[in-house]
């Protein structure tokens, strides 16, 4: 009788652990475990991602810059892909069978479950051919993209391009992004990434055993829209962006040009360029390997990635912060016998002519070396203070124009440049000793400075304003209200009083309008352009050609900055392309002589890729007496700079 009831007890216990199990194998399947829901899920309904359309962008007379054509992928899902005709598919999307099983294993390692891109950016010819035999590959399905196009192919380095997301944008994301979405790789598509992409909707679709479409689920009550990027108006001038790119083309160099007025950038050349189309289509990423290993940098933005020895330009900024020292004056005049000489007279720093007595609108509009010697002494050596001290008041005005820092342009990637620290100098030296001789490369822009190209426009457009800026930047308007970041509205000080732009304003107009000014060749009938020129000196191959200028001298509508790499001077290249740029765009004309036009379009400055660049040995008298010699052994100690900065010798010639 005991052992009957042992007996029950055990079978119960049995039947109990039995069902036990039972409710939590269930309970796993049911709540636990999705792949059973996603599976019977994926056999009825399709959750469709639709993606919005990204935001236009305009020119500022509201021409198109870049827009949205349609794109296919081609989706799957690897646990329903069964029994599928491979040949067949790989024809259809041409594609070989080894990239069939690639594209499968990884659709598989993302998830057995999950859809997937298996081909991304089918062409709609592809996907016409595609759509009448879809049916017979269960598991796999179209999902609608566009990708960007840009009718006139221009501006790439400043419109960027999108690229697909990597672990770190997703990441940083929150979630927001996936696997297979697209997100802004460069350049403004970047920098307004956030307003051009726009919401996704979900659409979710009925589907049969056989994977064909059968309708909207629920007449799309729980479906979501997509909701369109906004649209951006860019600061740009198509018209004149063309003309400058194709002024620059067969150069390596940038164009930046400037409205006083607004800090809108009106043109932003990087050269040489490429075709932002070939970063669009199932070519890309051949296409991007190929511009990487460009010896000629196609996607390197020299507008604000490059930094120079800003030569000429810096007279200007010379000039002005003496006079708000109260060390100069417009009425201040030093005698130029043809150099400046320093170090107790034992070395010369060398200047473009013998000019006599000068003074500050005459410096400018000569371009004298030995003025801005004896400025650069005056600012360090005459101030009742170490050197260093006096430097480093003498490099806080400097910042101040925006030099050594950042401007804060709408796009990722700028550069500093460099205004070197008093410290540098008094690690190089081993003392705090020094004074104006140890470094008067400085007062004539050479030496250890780097600029870049839109710091030298910025330069010009607060002379243009006589004492202020406002940020630089490439988006005017977002959106239907055209709304403005407000950081592109702040008023910017130079820090030096309007009363003292007078006389530099004077200089480079008479550099340009009268005869004997280093850009008088440049000047245009109609309009009164204020420039200077400048001959950048490089140790590793020809002189870069450099011009600045803004136009017209009373109520500025134009600050321009032009720099031609390995072209020689500047009156003779740089000018030409500024005179062209600056009269197109006041007066849509151009007045240059046309046998001018042609030697500038026709010039190819670019290296050939065979040939490699060695630094030239140079024997003559003068160069053996510029600035570079007394100061070689020091300047041997400098670290070592980016590819694109040259340490130059002395601005001879302009």
């Amino acid at each position: 009788m005991n052992s009957f009831f042992a007996r029950k007890f055990v079978i119960q216990g049995i039947f109990i652990a039995v069902a036990f199990v039972i409710v939590i194998r269930l309970f796993y399947i049911q709540i636990i475990d999705e792949s059973y829901l996603l599976s019977a899920n994926n056999n009825v309904l399709r959750k469709i991602v639709v993606y919005p359309a990204r935001g236009v962008v305009f020119d500022r007379n509201g021409k198109v810059l870049v827009q949205n054509e349609p794109v296919y992928d081609l989706m799957v899902t690897p646990r329903e892909a069964k029994e599928i005709d491979t040949a067949l598919l790989c024809q259809l999307i041409d594609i070989d069978v080894a990239g069939y099983k690639t594209r499968m294993d990884k659709a598989r390692d993302h998830s057995p479950y999950r859809a997937s891109i298996f081909e991304k950016q089918l062409s709609a010819a592809t996907y016409a051919q595609l759509q009448e035999q879809l049916y017979k590959f269960r598991g796999f399905y179209v999902q609608n993209r566009t990708v960007r196009s840009y009718p006139d192919s221009i501006a790439p380095q400043l419109l960027g391009y999108i690229q697909e997301v990597n672990e770190k944008d997703i990441e940083r994301s929150k979630g927001f992004y996936k696997s297979g979405d697209y997100i802004g790789g460069s350049g403004i598509e970047r920098s307004y990434e956030d307003l051009l992409r726009g919401q996704r909707g979900i659409k979710n679709q009925m589907v049969d055993a056989l994977n064909r479409p059968k309708g909207i689920f629920m007449e799309g009550r729980y479906d979501t829209l997509a909701v369109s990027g906004e649209g951006l108006i860019s600061t740009i001038d198509r018209d004149l962006q063309l003309l400058a790119e194709k002024l620059m083309k067969g150069k390596m160099g940038s164009v930046v040009a400037i409205e006083p007025a607004t800090g809108e950038i009106l043109t932003f050349v990087s050269a040489p360029s490429y075709d932002p189309n070939m970063m669009v289509g199932r070519q890309r990423g051949n296409n991007y390997m190929k511009l990487l290993n460009d010896e000629t940098k196609p996607m390197f933005i020299r507008p604000i990635q490059a930094q120079y020895p800003p030569g000429s330009v810096f007279k200007v900024v010379a000039a002005l912060t003496a006079q708000q020292a109260g060390l100069i004056s417009a009425g201040t005049i030093f005698n130029c016998p043809g150099g400046y000489r320093y170090g107790g007279g034992r070395a010369i720093m060398r200047c473009t002519h013998v000019h006599g007595a000068t003074d500050l609108a005459n410096s400018i509009k000569g371009s004298c070396n030995t003025y801005y010697g004896y400025t650069f002494a005056r600012m360090i050596d005459s101030r009742g203070m170490s050197g260093p001290k006096a430097y480093d008041l003498w490099r806080e005005g400097l910042l101040k124009f925006g030099l050594g820092q950042k401007l804060g342009i709408d796009l990722p990637g700028e550069r500093p440049g460099l205004v070197p620290t008093s410290d540098f100098y008094t690690k190089r030296y081993g003392s705090d000793k020094w004074r104006s001789g140890f470094n008067i490369s400085l007062s004539i822009g050479q030496g250890e400075l780097g600029i870049t190209p839109l710091q030298m426009a910025n330069i010009m457009a607060i002379v243009a304003n006589k004492g202020f800026y406002y940020r630089p930047h490439l988006v005017k308007g977002i959106g239907e209200k055209k709304i403005i970041k407000d950081e592109f509205t702040e008023k910017i000080s130079a820090g030096v009083d309007e009363k003292y732009y007078a006389s530099v304003i004077e200089g480079m107009s008479r550099a340009v309008n009268q005869p004997g000014g280093t850009a008088y060749g440049v000047r245009i009938p109609t309009i009164e352009m204020c420039g200077k020129t400048g001959t950048a000196q490089n140790p590793h191959g020809e002189n870069h050609a450099v011009f600045f200028a803004f136009a017209p001298r009373e109520n500025p509508k134009i600050a321009i900055a032009v720099f031609v790499e390995n072209a020689g001077y500047g009156g003779t290249w740089a000018g030409p392309i500024a005179n062209m740029l600056v009269e197109k765009y006041i007066n849509d004309t151009i007045s240059l002589p046309k046998y001018v036009q042609d030697r500038i379009y026709n010039a190819n400055f670019i290296p050939k890729a065979e040939s490699k660049t060695e630094v030239k040995k140079d024997t003559s008298s003068t160069k053996k007496d510029a600035t570079k010699r007394p100061l070689q052994g020091a300047q041997a100690t400098a670290p070592k700079r980016e590819y694109f900065v040259h340490h130059s010798q002395v601005n001879r010639h302009e």
